[in-house]
């Protein structure tokens, strides 16, 4: 928990980062491996790798300025900073440990005296040793950089990669939605039309039944958020509230089967699948049969998924390959397309022939429930 609050404050994170580097430096890799290499320091010899610690951390500090200012600037501008700084920086560094050095360690007429005793070579080693101490301190400085920006541009990935996440989630929600208001309209057309049938043929009293139901039907459609998912139970009662509009229409000519287990009836589908499923078994099987028609729907729960199927007893249609060929409406498409935005190959919608005649929609889902 503490990692993970971390890594979100990315101003403590750097902090921590920081001084932790440069102390695990001066006290592992710095006063540690000189210890263990010469079997001993001089007594002011920590103190002396602390104090450079600390202006090491203060030099980067500065680096991480130079940075931020070359952050938005061209490559090439940033890469000669990069270089000048990490020179710089490195220079500075070497020119504060050397005072320090010389003053608290090495005393400078102990060096005359060395200097005197080796002789001409005594020159050349000194100049072979700033050189590598300089080569020493830049590498502290670009490694210090490098990880400085390793770490940045990490950062940068994952705030792109979460807003890339982010905008898939949008784009995912608003397809949903998409396809899910799609079906209103569709239906709201078809029962005008009933409506407006009805007004012309003087059966007042049946459309303002119609218009009443619609009116219950529209509401609770509403109400109800397409993003989430409501119980079988309920989405049952949905439908009825849609099948009580057919009903002004149809009558007795349309009855309806349910056979749902109890595990079924509390588990979690998308809200208002099945009406455009029952609105198309209406429209393209009962409504063309003189005598009207008998649908069912069932509901089991087997082996971890909820399986349901919706059956007419129309006149059917010609499948080829399971689809049906030349097919215009919106009702078998938005819904296959909403499963496979809400369960990708987690489900299975499959049509077929309803014996002896008619169409059975199958879907398999993953079994969700509330708790």
């Amino acid at each position: 928990m503490i990692i993970r609050d971390l890594v979100k404050d990315q101003r403590k994170l750097f902090w921590v980062l920081h001084l932790g580097g440069w102390f695990a430096w001066g006290l592992i890799v710095k006063y540690g491996y000189t210890r263990v290499l010469l079997e001993g320091t001089a007594p002011n010899y920590f103190l002396y790798v602390m104090t450079i610690t600390v202006i090491g951390i203060v030099i980067t500090l500065g680096l991480r300025l130079v940075y931020r200012y070359l952050w938005n600037r061209p490559a090439w501008t940033q890469a000669l900073g990069f270089i000048a700084a990490c020179a710089g920086g490195g220079f500075l560094w070497l020119k504060s440990r050397s005072f320090i050095y010389y003053n608290w360690i090495e005393h400078a007429k102990d060096m005359d005296a060395w200097k005197e005793k080796v002789g001409d070579a005594a020159e050349l080693y000194e100049k072979v040793s700033y050189l590598n101490s300089f080569l020493s301190s830049c590498t502290i400085m670009v490694a210090w950089s490098v990880l400085y920006f390793a770490i940045k541009y990490y950062q940068i990935f994952q705030e792109v990669q979460k807003s890339a996440l982010k905008s898939a989630a949008m784009a995912h929600e608003a397809q949903l939605k998409m396809l899910r208001y799609q079906l209103n309209p569709h239906f709201l057309f078809n029962t005008l039309n009933a409506i407006s049938t009805l007004v012309l043929e003087q059966q007042t009293e049946l459309a303002n039944r119609m218009v009443s139901k619609l009116s219950s039907f529209l509401r609770y459609s509403l109400d109800n958020d397409p993003m989430q998912k409501i119980t079988l139970k309920q989405e049952l009662a949905a439908l009825k509230l849609y099948l009580d509009i057919e009903k002004v229409r149809f009558e007795e000519r349309l009855t309806l089967d349910l056979d749902i287990g109890e595990e079924a009836a509390s588990a979690l589908i998308p809200s208002l699948l099945l009406q455009p499923l029952v609105e198309n078994a209406i429209k393209y099987g009962i409504a063309r049969s003189e005598e009207g028609g008998h649908l069912r729907i069932a509901a089991r729960v087997f082996a971890g998924d909820l399986l349901l199927e919706l059956s007419d007893d129309g006149p059917g249609v010609a499948l080829v390959d399971g689809q049906i060929p030349d097919a215009n409406g919106v009702g078998l498409r938005n819904t296959r397309e909403r499963l496979m935005e809400l369960y990708g190959n987690q489900h299975s919608f499959r049509l077929s022939k309803t014996e002896p005649h008619g169409l059975t929609v199958s879907i398999r889902i993953p079994h969700e429930t509330d708790s």
